[in-house]
């Protein structure tokens, strides 16, 4: 089955080369509203027909708002620091004809490529939560990607505004590195974690650190927004390698490289493993009806709920239909159930099939689910993502199902389900 998957990922020469794709946590495969333009839940990034890239180059200390103005009116990208009200130190960029530039942010302005916004935890029921008050920067970031192979793809905080400009203020974290050179942070930062052995089941989670606006790595500052910076980390780099997590303040994004990419079980199979399921009938324990997946396209959309959906009972395990009885508490009637089979007491949830295949570590079947969510994939995976830590507010950190977002129970991040099959 896989061999004829991985022929999907097979592109013809002609094609255009794919550096990889960003893909954001929180949502199955797109977005409750469906995906719209440059506001989606993955961008991929392919080598531009033209180079867009940016190098530094010029260095200009300017002391009158004046002298700023005449450096901007030159067109060319540049990063403004403003040491105080009497000088700024700005860093012309020239083109570089070996790099393209993607620039994320929540703005919707031309120069962001893909529309990032605050994912809400669970918050897939088909409306889309409006963020009174975003913490995602406008211009969060941008990722550079070589030309030439091996298409090494750099991440970079802060992204060129539609003037061209990225502008850190006088509250900003700034300061000028020994030998010379500017650097910076954004407000709340944008910060990186490489997985240690790449994106597989045996990856361990890595670090969480910041990446600067030239690019350098960072230890966390003491809250996301202090204005000293963390430690500079001189052995790390800005280096996306498949698996790294990129996270916004507001939203997390995970980086997988085409060679990752051809290795993850595509919708074809994801569909094939759920209809192997269902072709296996299995059956209510106690009902005795036969159960039956929902589709992809219900599982994507978190749509109303259907009469032969599996129900899971998280603290054991079983899986069954729906019946209303075994309550241990009236008013979170699912949060407490019994088991008929077993009288463990837990919560009760229906589930629903992870459809995003660039969040499974392998091609394994959808034999685990997350607690509390019930989103179900395969056993490495759901392992996988209950060990990573991703941040959380200003400076905490937990394990997310990555189809939700919702936080996993810290006792018990994932339950393995135990079907029965048909009696007959």
């Amino acid at each position: 089955m896989f061999s004829s998957s991985q022929e999907e990922h097979c592109a013809p020469s002609k094609d255009p080369v794919k550096y990889g794709e960003l893909v954001v946590l929180g949502y199955n495969g797109s977005l409750p509203n469906g995906d719209r333009g440059r506001r989606k839940s993955r961008f991929a990034l392919f080598k531009r027909t033209k180079a867009n890239g940016v190098k530094p180059s010029t260095v200009h200390i300017l002391n009158t708002p004046q002298d700023s103005k005449a450096v901007n009116c030159k067109g060319q990208h540049s990063i403004s620091y403003t040491l105080s009200r009497h000088q700024t130190v700005v860093v012309e960029y020239s083109h570089d004809k070996d790099t393209d530039m993607f620039q994320i942010g929540r703005s919707t302005e031309n120069p962001i490529d893909f529309v990032v916004t605050d994912t809400v935890a669970g918050g897939q029921d088909g409306e889309e939560t409006q963020i009174t008050q975003s913490t995602i920067s406008r211009f969060a970031c941008r990722v550079v990607c070589e030309r030439n192979p091996p298409y090494t793809a750099r991440i970079y905080a802060a992204g060129f505004d539609s003037s061209k400009n990225i502008f850190l203020g006088e509250k900003a974290a700034k300061w000028k590195n020994p030998d010379g050179h500017m650097d910076g942070l954004t407000t709340n930062g944008v910060l990186v974690m490489h997985p240690k052995g790449g994106f597989m089941e045996e990856s361990k989670p890595g670090v969480w650190r910041e990446i600067s606006v030239c690019g350098d790595v960072y230890s966390l500052r003491e809250t996301r927004s202090a204005q000293t910076p963390g430690k500079l980390v001189e052995n790390e780099s800005n280096i996306l390698q498949d698996g790294s997590l990129v996270d916004l303040c507001g939203a997390t994004l995970l980086w997988r490289t085409a060679e990752g990419l051809f290795h993850t079980p595509t919708q074809k199979h994801l569909e094939a493993l759920r209809q192997e399921i269902n072709a296996a009938r299995p059956q209510c324990p106690v009902g005795l009806n036969t159960l039956a997946f929902p589709s992809m396209q219900r599982s994507r959309a978190f749509s109303s709920l259907e009469d032969k959906q599996p129900w899971v009972y998280l603290a054991c395990g079983h899986v069954h239909g729906y019946h209303n009885w075994g309550h241990r508490s009236e008013r979170e009637p699912n949060t407490q159930r019994e088991c008929p089979m077993c009288r463990v007491v837990g919560p009760y949830v229906p589930l629903w099939l992870g459809c995003e295949p660039a969040f499974y570590v392998d091609t394994g079947a959808p034999t685990h689910a997350f607690v509390p969510c019930g989103h179900v994939c395969s056993e490495k995976s759901v392992k996988y993502w209950a060990e990573i830590p991703l941040p959380h507010g200003t400076h905490a950190f937990h394990a997310a199902c990555p189809f939700c977002a919702t936080q996993l129970s810290p006792s018990q991040g994932w339950s393995k389900l135990i079907f029965q099959g048909p009696v007959d």
